[in-house]
């Protein structure tokens, strides 16, 4: 698909992909590419909360930094600008979920209470749930506080996701999530990970770090339709 990064660790029955500065989360032309109706897409208030969405009917916008549905016929995404875009699927319940992990979300767990919500309320195996990280700001870009690091590394445990930099602390917040998803019984070939930096590419995507500014943002999307 045109202007869209397509992980490759899902299958055909799935929609699934992230965009770049280019598309946004122009909802209009995304909705033009995939031939779907606007009021079929969902985009929840993000806050850097824990707090997990989960659709079962026409859905009501809410604060929540993921979202988790079974409906078929909805694309459900999050928003970022350096944060991570996090897409879940369980080809066996055909359980679709879509999550925002900014350093607070890491350290406030929020992947893997949405993988905690998608074993305990929809009867999902670790073994089956596939999970791409979408591209976000990495390791040397991401410089942060010792407080920041410290809750992070509180959430995650030991884990090859952070090192020092000139004195600084810098944090991957693609593998301190995926270290978290692992925790929790993720096969690591159920997982996919781009390597693309946000801060690296500025004219490929928006970094709240490199612009110093809220320019824009580009998102994690995924829906499956009939």
């Amino acid at each position: 698909m045109k202007n869209m990064i397509v992980p490759g660790i899902f299958d055909d029955s799935v929609k699934a992909f992230f965009t770049g500065k280019s598309l946004g989360v122009n909802v209009d032309e995304i909705c033009r590419i995939l031939a779907i109706e606007k009021h079929n897409v969902y985009l929840p208030v993000q806050k850097h909360t824990d707090i997990v969405q989960v659709i079962s009917s026409d859905p009501e916008t809410k604060i929540a930094d993921s979202v988790l549905t079974e409906r078929k016929g909805i694309l459900i995404g999050v928003q970022v600008a350096d944060c991570v875009p996090v897409l879940c699927y369980d080809p066996v319940t055909l359980l679709i979920g879509a999550v925002h992990a900014g350093w607070r979300g890491t350290a406030l767990q929020i992947v893997k209470k949405t993988i905690t919500r998608m074993v305990e309320e929809f009867g999902s195996s670790p073994g089956d749930i596939k999970i791409a990280f979408g591209p976000s700001i990495r390791w040397s870009c991401y410089h942060v506080g010792k407080e920041v690091k410290e809750a992070i590394c509180e959430a995650t445990g030991d884990g090859n996701y952070y090192l020092q930099e000139d004195g600084k602390c810098c944090i991957d917040l693609a593998s301190a999530n995926r270290h978290q998803a692992i925790s929790l019984g993720i096969p690591e070939k159920n997982i996919w990970v781009s390597h693309e930096c946000t801060y690296c590419n500025p004219e490929n995507y928006h970094s709240y770090r490199y612009e110093k500014i809220y320019n824009g943002a580009q998102g994690g999307f995924i829906g499956i339709f009939d």
